[in-house]
């Protein structure tokens, strides 16, 4: 089992919901803490938290999807802290709307955020864990990247593309031999915060809306453990079997388990707000200061 004592490890999203959560959990496993999240206010708050426990934590203000924002960070970090033993990548949005009520920049958006980020992130910090063959790169998708959701075309496909990249990654250690650098890809169903607010579920007993302290737990359980993939609920790993079906009848089980009427009543908080926060900023602000999303 890994340890997490001392190591340090930076979460994305670390200012709300399970990005949050796994940060005051890691910071209990006695890690040192790198807390990125574009809004300022809350992660600082996250990391005074974590200090007023005793802990060791560090929060930046960023936007991830800002290449350029993100490799300044990472410089920094490694200049002034340290080499990042773990990166989780949990920052994400949603836009939530039919495929063509989605305007281009929800579209472009949610990519940036949910998908390239990641490129970003994991080029940055990947290099000094191959070099010392120690490090763990955390993914966090969603049960939307192995089954296509009405409303949900763009984080579907975002998320889709981050399933493909972490195992894509999996692949390059093993050739490499780099036994000691891990990937851990997680597919939760839908989690009970802001971000998806008003998403039903037909059979909570099959399909539950998941606890964010329960998500978040199980997260950090996987790290220590090195599993290679986390579903959740566990009827999500079926799904790859389930294809084996003809698709009519993949189609009606997922329309009768109420997985294309999911967002019928969505409110979420959406990418709307996270768009507004990026436009109304001033250009001095893509310039990192050293808090981070």
């Amino acid at each position: 089992m890994k340890v997490l004592a001392d190591q340090l490890v930076l979460i994305t999203g670390a200012g709300s919901g399970i990005g949050k959560l796994m940060a005051l959990l890691c910071a209990k496993e006695g890690s040192r803490l790198i807390l990125w999240d574009l809004n300022k206010e809350n992660v600082e708050k996250v990391a005074s938290e974590i200090k007023a426990k005793g802990g060791k934590a560090w929060a930046y203000q960023a936007d991830v999807s800002n290449k350029d924002m993100v490799y300044s960070l990472a410089d920094k970090i490694k200049k002034e802290i340290g080499k990042v033993d773990v990166l989780i990548n949990n920052a994400g949005i949603v836009s939530g709307r039919p495929f063509l009520e989605c305007s281009d920049a929800q579209v472009q958006r949610s990519l940036d955020v949910n998908i390239l980020a990641h490129f970003w992130t994991t080029k940055a910090f990947l290099p000094d864990m191959m070099k010392t063959n120690h490090g763990h790169i955390v993914n966090i998708a969603s049960a939307a990247g192995v089954v296509g959701v009405a409303g949900l075309a763009d984080y579907c496909a975002s998320k889709w593309a981050v399933i493909g990249f972490t195992e894509s990654l999996r692949f390059e250690f093993k050739k490499q031999k780099l036994k000691g650098v891990k990937t851990t890809l997680v597919c939760p169903y839908y989690i009970n915060t802001g971000m998806f607010e008003g998403v039903k579920t037909r059979f909570g007993f099959i399909l539950p809306i998941l606890k964010q302290e329960y998500v978040a737990k199980r997260i950090v359980k996987a790290i220590k453990k090195n599993w290679a993939e986390l579903l959740m609920p566990r009827i999500v790993y079926t799904v790859p079997m389930m294809r084996i079906l003809p698709t009519f009848l993949f189609d009606l089980i997922c329309i009768i388990l109420g997985v294309s009427a999911s967002m019928d009543e969505f409110k979420g908080r959406g990418a709307d707000v996270q768009l507004k926060k990026i436009e109304t900023k001033p250009a001095a602000a893509a310039k990192p200061k050293g808090k981070k999303r």
